[in-house]
């Protein structure tokens, strides 16, 4: 009769399980880009809880996780006193007590004894999953967190992916990080939409890809939500630069811009170099570079002008498209009295006064525009 031999099934002890989480936990953080001392401290921290709910045999006690086995071992942290008064053993150790293990300690001083309850590397495993999971779920939040603020303030590309019920419109963008780009669902909140654009003349549909302007980035325990606009003047603003070198190599600079999103904007350029033209720079060969804005724009318009010290020049130039026979200033009030030819008033004051406001909110100041006669006030912004 042949022998049968059994093998026996044996249990991993707390050496092989801690060996075997410190490797696993090292390799999730190579993986997700995290420094393991961060996850390992808030382990600690964790198994502290852990101890005290399933043993409590002492009362201050500390954690430390050996960074190469992985082995957990627990310290009941005591003072050193000259008596120990009974129901206080938890927190005080004698002087004398305490010279038996060193023989350095002094009256004050605070030893660490070691108090390892058998089989503790099982309740750090079950413990380590769910404080493992949960930090790297807030260091990831704070990783898109400090990625999206870099891009803060700037312009990027985003794809529609949905519009809610509430006609909130979120778009897709990507952000840099370390380990690469990571893909964000960004907000453009509805107030945010040109007028032109709100429902229900809504031209914004999924998969559409659009130029959005960071606006906000905010942080919190659900993530991160960044929010972009399409109505900032500083979206204009980055598309000019990123279409005309010479505003991005300093050589032009815009000095002002007033917006009324989805329908005009007018810009202010200047070159401090008379041989840099600045209109012609920011309109280019046969329009093409503000013709590329204001495609992005869905078609907004768009007024360049040069911008002046002089109040006269700057006020006459912000009123383009229309022409300007004369211009009075009245610095107290900072008031400009503007005389328009009279086929030229419509064109000055613009479709609901959109033209003079936007020309008063370039220059700084106050625009009453009159007939040739000065008879009567035409319009004032």
């Amino acid at each position: 009769m042949s022998e049968t031999k059994v093998r026996r099934k044996t249990k991993k002890n707390d050496f092989d399980e801690a060996a075997e989480l410190l490797s696993a936990l090292n390799d999730l953080c190579k993986e997700k880009n995290i420094n393991p001392d961060f996850l390992l401290d808030a382990l600690e921290v964790a198994l502290v809880t852990a101890y005290k709910k399933n043993f409590a045999s002492a009362q201050n006690v500390k954690v430390n996780i050996d960074k190469t086995t992985g082995q957990f071992k627990v310290y009941a942290e005591k003072e050193i006193v000259e008596t120990v008064e009974p129901g206080t053993e938890q927190l005080y150790i004698s002087v004398k007590d305490a010279k038996k293990l060193t023989g350095k300690y002094e009256l004050g001083d605070i030893v660490d004894i070691e108090v390892t309850p058998r089989n503790f590397g099982r309740v750090a495993a079950m413990n380590a999953k769910q404080v493992i999971t949960q930090k790297i779920r807030e260091a990831e939040r704070e990783q898109v967190y400090s990625s999206s603020t870099k891009i803060l303030n700037d312009i990027i590309p985003g794809r529609i992916r949905r519009i809610d019920e509430e006609n909130r419109v979120f778009v897709e963008v990507e952000i840099e990080k370390e380990e690469g780009l990571e893909t964000v669902e960004a907000l453009l909140p509805l107030n945010e939409i040109p007028k032109s654009e709100q429902p229900p003349k809504q031209h914004y549909a999924p998969n559409m890809r659009i130029m959005v302007y960071v606006s906000e980035v905010r942080g919190g325990n659900k993530g991160t939500q960044v929010v972009v606009s399409r109505t900032h003047p500083n979206l204009v603003k980055k598309l000019f630069i990123r279409e005309v070198p010479e505003i991005a190599d300093g050589l032009v600079e815009i000095k002002n811009i007033a917006r009324e999103a989805g329908s005009r904007t007018k810009i202010a350029v200047w070159s401090q170099d008379p041989d840099v033209d600045p209109q012609g720079s920011c309109i280019g060969r046969n329009g093409i570079r503000v013709n590329q804005i204001s495609d992005e724009l869905r078609g907004e318009k768009i007024d360049i002008v040069k911008w002046s010290e002089d109040p006269v020049e700057l006020v006459t130039a912000s009123l383009s498209p229309s022409s300007v026979l004369s211009v009075e200033i009245n610095e107290e009030e900072k008031m400009a009295i503007v005389t328009v030819p009279e086929n030229q008033q419509s064109l000055a004051i613009g479709s609901k006064g959109q033209n003079v406001r936007l020309a008063a909110k370039l220059t700084g100041w106050k625009i009453d525009i009159k007939k040739p006669s000065g008879a009567e006030d035409t319009a004032e912004e």
